[in-house]
Order: C-alpha cells, then structure tokens, then sequence
C-alpha cells in the first residue's frame, strides 16, 4: 500500500492532422483525459505517475464523465486502495485504465525501475507499427495510401458499401505492404462473404470486427479465407471464451480492458485459447500509447500510431522512425 496519494486528472484536446474518418463517424480532435497520482516523499519532493485514456462515446463514455468518475477515486485512495483493489473498485473502461496506468507510473518511479523490470520482463525491442488510412472514397483512400504505402504495415479503415473498391483502390496504391482492415461493424450477413473473398483476392492479412458485436454469429459458419480479429466484440477477459469459434485474433486496447493490469492477464488467457494478439489505441498521445507496448512484445499485429496521427504529440513522446516505434524513455511512462 502507497500512502498520501493525491489524484489530479483533466481533459486535454489534441489536434489531428488533417482529420479521421471510420464507419461511425468523423473526428478533427482527439480528446483524451490525463490522470496523475502523486506522492509526497519525506522530503517534500513530490513522484507523480501519470495515465491517459480515450472515452469511448461507442460505450457510452463521455469525456466529462470519465473525469468525474477519476476523480471520485481520490476517496478510496485516500483509504489505501491499490492498483489492485481497483481493478474491483471501477468497472473496465477508459476512466480505470488512466488511473491503472497512472498508478503503475507511480510505481515504477518510487522504486527507481522501469516498468519491465517491475514485471519481471525483457526489456521492450522497437517494433513495426500499422499506419492507419481513413475512411473515404475509393480515390481519396487511394491517395492516401500512395503517400504511405512505403510504410510496411498498413490498416485500412472500411464502411460497407462500395468496400470492394476500397479494398482494390488500396491495394493498387500500395502494392508491396501488408494491409489489414477494419470495418469497424459497418459489414452485414448479406455481404461478408464478399468482403471476406475481395479481402482474400487483395492479399489482406487481417480483418478487424466485420460484423455488429452481438450480431456476429455468422463467422462461426462460414469459411473464413482471411483471419478475423475481434475488436468492438472483445473487452476483457469474461468476453473470450464465448469467441471461440468466430475469431482467430483478438484485438487489446487499454481503455477496453480498463487498463494495463488486466491486459496483461486478459493477453495470457488470450493466448491460451489459441487466440493472436493485436495490440491496438484510440487516437492519442503518446502517454496513451506507451503502456500498450509492454504488452505489444507478444502481438502479431501491433497498431499504435495514435501519435503519428496527431498534428502533434507531447514533447517527451516515442520516438517514430517512419512505423518503428521505440520503447518510452521513462520521462514519459513506466
């Protein structure tokens, strides 16, 4: 137990460059919440860990609810609640996933570690991340991809109808990188099987969330020529089991686990029942992104590019050589 904890969170705005579009929605800012938990030293030198999280308006989440629901931790703490006990303490989500990972900030620094070392882990290698192209028209999705498509990874955000031609237009954009997509739900039972066979003749390695969650029966039934990641189906480890015979992959992010804490032990039983890992974020700085590579070391599939997103990012953030992405300094986190 840490004793004299002090909670501090707010909402910050972060410009993104040029814009983002899925299947639900169009998006200019990325609005994140920061939570930081400090502690007084004896010597009056305050440690202060810090977490950040995405709301996500999909579950209901609202920025200033996610605050609010921060900030009335400040209590339990002051009772002695840990990381641990606060996996009981919140139900999983944005606002428990930047205090989760705030208080393993808090951690690592009072015991002058870094976070693997904490976990008993190898210390973290650079890995390749995906670079998201967002939803558009064919020719418009075609550009983009043409910009990037030296990039080796990339993630190819889809919307229904006219999928195929999107699918095709990308390809013949970026003929030599490995692509995934996500239709973020937009794909019903009468056109998966198109989809999934237009995936397949492009070469696709990967697909995210076809249809509805709760409505996805139909990939226990068909042949599936292309893996099929679960996202918006996934959240923590309660939802795996019933998964079992309609995806190959399932798709981690912290502000669906509710943090690192369990992320960790949701990855392992993941693995477990045969499922491939993808480690993925909402659009966010790098403070969002930093927790999730500790788990990205035993990913197939790692998409944290919310930075390179951004118009900008937070002056101590990863470090990005084109989609290499470093492990945090420990200004940043962990």
């Amino acid at each position: 137990m840490m004793p004299s904890l002090t909670l501090a969170a707010r909402i910050e705005r972060w410009p993104i460059a040029g814009g983002f579009t899925i299947s639900r929605g169009a998006k200019t800012e990325a609005v994140v919440i920061v939570a930081e938990v400090s502690h007084q030293r004896p010597n009056g030198k305050a440690i202060v860990g810090r977490g950040e999280c995405v709301p996500y308006g999909r579950y209901g989440e609202t920025p200033e609810g996610t605050l609010e629901a921060i900030l009335a931790m400040q209590g339990a703490l002051d009772g002695g609640l840990d990381r641990l006990g606060l996996q009981a303490e919140m139900r999983a989500g944005a606002a428990r996933n930047a205090l989760d990972c705030a208080l393993w900030d808090l951690e690592a620094k009072v015991a002058e570690k870094r976070i693997w070392d904490l976990l008993g882990l190898s210390a973290p290698r650079p890995l390749t991340t995906a670079y998201t192209i967002s939803l558009g028209t064919p020719e418009t999705m075609a550009e983009a991809t043409a910009k990037a498509a030296r990039r080796p990874l990339l993630k190819i955000k889809l919307g229904g109808d006219g999928d195929e031609a999107r699918i095709a237009a990308v390809r013949k954009a970026a003929p030599d990188a490995e692509l995934i997509v996500d239709a973020n739900e937009a794909w019903t039972d009468g056109n998966l099987e198109r989809h999934l066979a237009a995936c397949a003749a492009a070469g696709v390695t990967m697909i995210e969330q076809p249809l509805p969650a709760g409505q996805d029966q139909a990939l226990a039934s068909i042949k599936r020529p292309v893996p099929v990641c679960a996202d918006e189906s996934v959240h923590d480890r309660a939802s795996l089991e019933g998964l079992r015979e309609r995806y190959d992959a399932i798709n981690i992010k912290l502000d669906k686990t509710g943090g690192l804490t369990e992320a960790l032990v949701m990855a392992e039983s993941a693995k477990a029942l045969g499922f491939d890992l993808m480690v993925g974020c909402m659009v966010a700085t790098s403070l969002a992104m930093a927790p999730a590579l500790t788990i990205a070391q035993g990913a197939r599939v790692v998409d944290l590019d919310g930075p390179l997103l951004l118009a900008r990012d937070r002056d101590d953030g990863l470090r990005y050589d084109g989609s290499t992405v470093y492990p945090p300094g420990a200004e940043l986190w962990g």
